[in-house]
């Protein structure tokens, strides 16, 4: 089971701790970018080199020196509910599983979903639940949902640990509701290949860590933003289905099926 994400009072600590470390940089994967940002403030203030990466940005006008991850989570989040409904035939009754609330990749992505929804009258949000990012908390929210809503048709997941819960839970009841999440959890790949899982929008998260590393070291060495690196790096999203996932898992974890 995957770890649960760190809440903003977690990551608040761990950067007060952080700061009296003596660190060249400080990176951070920013949980809730209203309650994180005005830290991150505070120890550029305080003479802290900081950067984000990963999937959430701070703020707008944050003083982080650099972004290195995601910058289009609003449109991951529309593109894979767009292949939702063509999958549906833009009718049907669908729930949105967030992930943490105040994160801001998933309650983005959450927010693309919500939005291309509305473009089309025949389609309905029956439920948006916020699962923390625990896979048991999505596979036992995932059931409720079900239980409340026998006829729902599909699941917009928009983190990496909601579509294997949701899998599991539909795997369970034999449901045929369509599922299309994030990333490439190795279980969430399995789905993928078995057809549970309709389509997965996945990070490249090795070129997310390396450029991370590269521009990490540039600050280090006291450069800004300029010729050597840009003040955000833009990772990119490919969404994959059932064809690409024997390839995925050989590349990623070397399983072969």
């Amino acid at each position: 089971m995957a770890p649960e994400a760190a809440s903003a009072e977690d990551q608040k600590e761990r950067l007060a701790r952080a700061k009296e470390g003596g660190y060249d940089l400080i990176g951070v994967d920013v949980a809730d970018k209203e309650i994180i940002s005005p830290v991150l403030d505070e120890m550029i203030d305080e003479g802290c080199k900081v950067m984000t990466f990963s999937s959430s940005d701070a703020a707008d006008g944050c003083k982080r020196i650099a972004y290195v991850g995601n910058t289009h989570n609003y449109q991951d989040g529309a593109d894979l509910t767009e292949a939702l409904c063509r999958k549906l035939d833009y009718k049907g009754q669908v729930a949105i599983l967030v992930g943490s609330k105040g994160d801001p990749c998933h309650e983005d992505r959450a927010q693309g979903a919500q939005d291309t929804i509305a473009k089309y009258p025949d389609m309905e949000i029956v439920a948006v639940e916020y699962d923390m990012d625990s896979i048991e908390n999505a596979y036992n929210l995932t059931l409720d949902i079900l239980e409340k809503n026998p006829g729902l048709d599909g699941i917009i997941c928009c983190n990496m640990s909601n579509p294997v819960g949701a899998a599991r839970a539909i795997t369970e009841k034999g449901s045929d509701t369509v599922i299309v999440g994030m990333d490439h959890d190795k279980e969430a790949l399995r789905f993928l290949n078995d057809g549970v899982i309709y389509c997965l929008g996945v990070q490249v998260c090795f070129s997310i860590g390396f450029d991370t590393i590269q521009v990490a070291v540039k600050i280090s060495d006291g450069n800004p933003p300029g010729d050597l690196y840009p003040e955000k790096t833009n990772e990119i999203t490919t969404i994959i289905y059932q064809q690409d996932a024997a390839s995925m898992l050989e590349l990623l974890y070397g399983d072969i099926l």
